[in-house]
């Protein structure tokens, strides 16, 4: 295919993984597909930014369109992870940018309890490109940061590391839909992809939604939401 726009092909695979919704109190649920603002993190995680490079962040955020599918669920669902911690002031923290991390507060000393979902042994492809120019960075910068990154990755929470390489190739495509049939797979598989980026009714299509996945990266808050389709993909058959 000679036409179309260059296509980004990733595989999250890991032990366990996250794709985090929206958190209420303690609890921190998972989605079935990565969100806008993971997907960011990671990218400026391989990149080497840093959490006070809002602005890198927020323009790499504008600048991308993506489309994922689910290639393997576990059997067993969801694993809930039940953490409860009592962390004094004294407790420090590694991190992986090298810097010892210290706790700071008016709940020092106060339990914490979280409740965590995880997907399990999962795979998911994503599709992504760039859009517009800027700062230098396009798909193949990107492809070699994530072959060689700044710091180490993870799929969405820090414990979630993965099982090998994420970047696997560079495609041609139309659109995001048609970038992810594209990608080896078997059978009818569940996928999300942008509105204007596949289709919209028909077989193929579940729902039209509003997911509340962008971040504002300058103040560090979640807010606003895109237009997302979730539906099915019969991608190419893998080879034999």
């Amino acid at each position: 295919m000679s036409d179309g726009h260059r296509w980004l092909v990733l595989v999250l695979e890991a032990p366990l993984m996250a794709f985090g919704d929206v958190a209420i109190d303690h609890i921190g649920p998972t989605r079935d597909f990565p969100s806008l603002s993971m997907l960011t993190g990671l990218l400026g995680n391989a990149l080497g930014y840093g959490r006070g490079d809002g602005d890198k962040l927020q323009a790499l955020q504008d600048r991308l369109v993506f489309a994922a599918r689910r290639d393997r669920e576990h059997p067993a669902g969801l694993l809930t992870d039940m953490q409860n911690a009592q962390l004094g002031e004294d407790k420090r923290g590694w991190t992986t940018w090298g810097v010892v991390e210290e706790r700071a507060g008016g709940s020092l000393n106060a339990p914490h309890r979280r409740q965590r979902d995880y997907h399990m042994d999962g795979s998911v492809s994503v599709v992504l490109r760039l859009t517009g120019a800027g700062s230098g960075l396009d798909i193949d910068r990107l492809a070699a940061a994530l072959d060689r990154p700044a710091r180490p990755l993870f799929i969405g929470r820090k414990p979630c590391l993965p099982s090998g390489p994420l970047r696997r190739a560079v495609i041609v495509a139309a659109t995001a839909f048609d970038a992810l049939r594209l990608v080896p797979g078997d059978g009818d598989l569940r996928a999300v992809w942008p509105v204007g980026e596949g289709p919209e009714t028909g077989a193929s299509v579940d729902r039209i939604l509003d997911l509340p996945d962008r971040r504002n990266w300058r103040t560090g808050l979640h807010g606003g939401t895109r237009k997302v389709v979730e539906g099915w993909i019969n991608p190419e058959r893998a080879a034999a």
